[in-house]
């Protein structure tokens, strides 16, 4: 199993582990959750990327340009530091722009540095989905657009056997949390048109309100930073953490709960 998908079931189990980093040895057990939480960085300082880990991050994603491929090596000490603090982090790339230019070279050599998975726009050449590397998945991010026929149109997206996740670019605001039914439908039916595991990037802060509306789009992680959100620190990723796991006894207590005479 891929590092990216590994990510998605074993958050639902919780997990235990030790890692030796910058900060020292240390034991974690961690809770199952409700989804996995993937941390963004706009840079690659190994100290951020091991603290974002020891504060609750089960994978963490990096920004390329796709202009110069000597700038990767600047990722590899984070990363390394990332597997140091958990053996078994999943790394991203999320690839911004030079799509037109990337080669089978190019993603041989992104798996090479340690990389797991690359976040690739719609746009993106469809010669890239043919490229198969090796324990190197490739995730498709989709926009939200209007119009009742859109939802069709990504179910294309199961066509391709080399996709094994996605990306909902869907731009939620901080008012997620006030969102109705039939809004949310919107949202879902796209989510919902890919056989396939779905990240989302949160906006800003994220309350009680905002947690239970964002996984009613059934998603299997969700991004905290990047560009759009800003720099995230510690105290943000343990809230973020502790609404997941919240979120998911809930659904265990629910699920456990027997039902009673006359109770549907």
């Amino acid at each position: 199993m891929s590092k990216l998908l590994d990510m998605f079931s074993r958050v639902r189990r919780g997990q235990s582990g030790e890692g030796i980093g910058f900060l020292g040895r240390s034991k974690t057990v961690a809770k199952a959750r409700a989804a996995a939480l993937v941390v963004e960085f706009t840079d690659s300082d190994a100290g951020d990327v091991e603290a974002a880990i020891k504060a609750g991050a089960d994978g963490v994603l990096f920004s390329w340009d796709g202009k110069d491929s000597a700038s990767l090596s600047t990722l590899k000490p984070a990363i390394e530091a990332a597997k140091t603090a958990k053996e078994n982090i999943a790394t991203g790339l999320r690839i911004t722009s030079g799509l037109g230019r990337l080669k089978h070279k190019d993603l041989e050599h992104l798996k090479e540095q340690g990389i797991h998975y690359v976040i690739l726009p719609l746009t993106a050449p469809a010669r890239l989905l043919g490229m198969h590397i090796k324990d190197l998945d490739i995730v498709v991010s989709i926009p939200m657009r209007e119009g009742e026929l859109y939802p069709n149109f990504i179910r294309n997206l199961n066509a391709f056997e080399n996709v094994a996740a996605i990306h909902l670019d869907f731009g939620l605001t901080d008012e997620v949390g006030a969102m109705s039914i039939e809004d949310i439908m919107h949202y879902r039916a796209v989510r919902e048109a890919v056989r396939a595991g779905a990240l989302l990037n949160l906006a800003g802060k994220l309350d009680e309100a905002d947690a239970y509306t964002l996984l009613a789009l059934g998603v299997q992680g969700v991004i905290l930073g990047g560009e759009q959100a800003g720099a995230t620190d510690e105290k943000q990723i343990k809230q973020v953490r502790e609404l997941l796991e919240k979120i998911h006894q809930e659904e265990e207590k629910d699920d456990s709960t027997p039902n009673l005479p006359g109770k549907m």
